[in-house]
């Protein structure tokens, strides 16, 4: 059976697969640089290469959500004969425009962390990117996994490798059954870009999951695993 790699969003870690790694199995998520667990964040964070030092030679199915999405879909451009699957939750595209909202909190957050007030920075993201009945207990495991990022990344300033054409311009080239997913409470942006995901990668399929904001992996993960488990045995993987 094809093995399962979970790649985590920017405002988390390998825990907020927490409950795929056993349902979803054969499965493994790990912390990227600077989160979590993950090795300290060098001068470029080369995620892509990161990971796919990480893979086995055998192609996998990548699920990532968001930051872990954007990465996904990068190297099943940069590298398709490693990737097997791909399922993009709630997935950033470099080149998006951000509405205000998102600037807004991107400005709230920037000015948090500036002035040394963690808590009001996890607190931003906690607002705009989880669900409104979010269960308490996600609500905190996600602020400790934000915190952690944060504490981990405060001093470094770092610039991220991009693809070069970005995938933004190449997703006409994705050759491998992909899965568009989004919880139904996330902010319009990334139901933008999951609607230009969907329309430019051939074949692409899309889910919704209900009640769940950016993490429905943690929010809704009984459905979570239902979707996705449903993609994985209709394409083999």
């Amino acid at each position: 059976m094809t093995e399962r790699v979970f790649l985590h969003a920017g405002i988390a870690d390998s825990r907020m697969y927490r409950q795929q790694v056993e349902t979803l199995a054969p499965a493994r998520a790990f912390d990227l640089p600077g989160f979590g667990h993950g090795p300290a964040e060098p001068d470029v964070l080369d995620f892509r290469t990161f990971v796919r030092d990480r893979l086995p030679d055998e192609p996998v199915a990548l699920v990532g959500t968001s930051l872990g999405g954007t990465i996904a879909l990068e190297l099943a451009l940069e590298s398709p004969q490693r990737v097997a699957a791909l399922v993009l939750v709630g997935s950033g595209l470099p080149g998006h425009e951000w509405s205000d909202e998102v600037r807004a909190f991107g400005a709230e957050e920037e000015e948090a962390l500036e002035r040394g007030d963690l808590d009001a920075a996890v607190e931003a993201n906690l607002r705009l990117w989880l669900s409104d009945g979010v269960d308490p207990e996600v609500r905190v495991l996600v602020a400790e996994m934000q915190r952690t990022a944060f504490e981990r990344q405060i001093g470094h300033e770092v610039e991220m490798a991009r693809l070069d054409p970005p995938a933004s311009t190449r997703l006409a080239d994705v050759r491998v059954p992909t899965l568009v997913v989004t919880g139904d409470e996330d902010v319009q942006d990334i139901h933008e870009i999951a609607d230009r995901l969907v329309a430019e990668i051939p074949g692409a399929e899309r889910a919704t999951i209900a009640g769940s904001g950016h993490l429905p992996s943690l929010e809704r993960p009984d459905e979570f695993d239902r979707v996705v488990l449903a993609f994985f045995r209709k394409h083999g993987v």
